[in-house]
């Protein structure tokens, strides 16, 4: 049977716009563009005729702004959707909005000249539309249900620094986990795959939604508890430890496992400068970006958990990070956060296999695993 393409409909008010999606995404030969709509009206109506697989979605536009009608879409009709974002701060406000509300990725609209932009648009489209068509995507406040995984293991030391990696998806289930954490938790430096544009502001949303103090991380900072710190967009974010304890260390580099900033950076320097006192974690997102570093933590005996597959919007870089024996337990996002609070408490370790390689750093053995 031959591979059926992947049918996106593109809807934005620009008429170039538009012929510049068509141009990028025609060219793959696994996509077909199904049609085009200048408004959300008429791609209301074109949606229930010809049934895409992904929705480009351009926040802006007139009649129905595109997060009234996200809204709409994740209500009635749930699909995937790749919002299309100016560089801006009221830009980078609504996208975020919208990846709260369910859109699964997005993509800024490019600036210069064809010949420039073109390559760029199809460089970061093409993978977001194939990874938007394998989504998982659940209607608006519907919890997906999930299982874990669980079984009792002896104490272990309590966690000083907590390690975030996340992507497609990551937004939402950032959120969820820091709403989880009390104020009073260990430092948490976090890798969100996401343009320098738009970093800061995604650190000011989680600043407002949890009970934790988040910024975008600045070079030689020190890392406090109860405080969070964001990668900045186009910069790598490492944690090293110094005469003032752990501190971040931002700097501009070449691209790691695809990235920049890098999951696998964070992870190995956490692996390196905090051990068996460190909390891994890897969420939803496309891709494998994370996973040796991930193992890193995990050989030195730190607690290392990966978002279970029925809760990720993409589940790529938790499986890559599962397929290398990265991760000692796959969890819901709610049970990521309770066991993140067990491990900075050092209450009993109850990830099943945590400790059952003997890694050198870690107290506790798994039995009969």
């Amino acid at each position: 049977m031959a591979h059926r393409n992947i049918r996106v409909l593109v809807v934005d008010d620009s008429a170039l716009m538009r012929q510049m999606l068509r141009s990028v995404l025609d060219g793959d030969p696994g996509i077909e563009v199904i049609g085009t709509a200048p408004d959300p009206l008429s791609a209301r109506q074109m949606i229930k005729d010809l049934d895409p697989d992904v929705v480009t979605l351009d926040v802006e536009m007139p009649k129905m702004d595109g997060i009234a009608f996200l809204e709409k879409i994740m209500t009635l009709r749930p699909m995937p959707v790749i919002m299309v974002s100016s560089l801006t701060s009221r830009g980078a406000e609504t996208t975020l909005r919208a990846l709260e509300i369910g859109a699964v990725d997005f993509v800024t609209k490019p600036g210069g000249t064809a010949g420039e932009c073109l390559p760029r648009l199809q460089a970061d489209l093409i993978p977001k539309v194939k990874a938007a068509a394998q989504a998982r995507v659940a209607p608006a406040g519907q919890n997906r249900t999930h299982s874990t995984r669980k079984a009792m293991t002896s104490r272990r030391s309590a966690a000083e620094l907590i390690a975030i990696g996340a992507s497609t998806g990551g937004v939402a289930a950032l959120q969820k986990v820091f709403e989880t954490l009390p104020s009073n938790c260990p430092g948490i430096a976090v890798v969100q795959h996401m343009p320098a544009a738009f970093t800061r502001s995604f650190a000011a949303r989680l600043d407002k939604t949890s009970a934790l103090t988040v910024t975008e991380a600045r070079h030689g900072e020190p890392i406090l508890s109860g405080h969070a710190y964001v990668a900045p967009g186009g910069h790598h974010l490492k944690v090293i430890r110094s005469q003032k304890g752990l501190t971040c260390q931002v700097y501009d580099g070449d691209l790691v496992s695809g990235h920049q900033p890098s999951v696998d950076v964070l992870f190995q320097s956490v692996a390196e400068h905090a051990g068996p006192r460190s909390v891994g974690v890897i969420l939803t997102g496309m891709g494998r970006d994370g996973a040796k570093g991930l193992l890193a933590m995990r050989k030195t005996g730190a607690v290392t958990l990966g978002q279970d597959q029925s809760g990720c919007v993409v589940y790529g870089m938790p499986r890559a990070a599962m397929e290398i024996g990265a991760v000692a337990a796959e969890l819901s996002l709610e049970d990521i956060g309770k066991e993140v609070r067990s491990a900075i408490g050092g209450a009993s370790c109850s990830v099943r296999g945590c400790c059952a390689a003997p890694v050198r750093g870690c107290e506790s053995r798994m039995r009969g695993a």
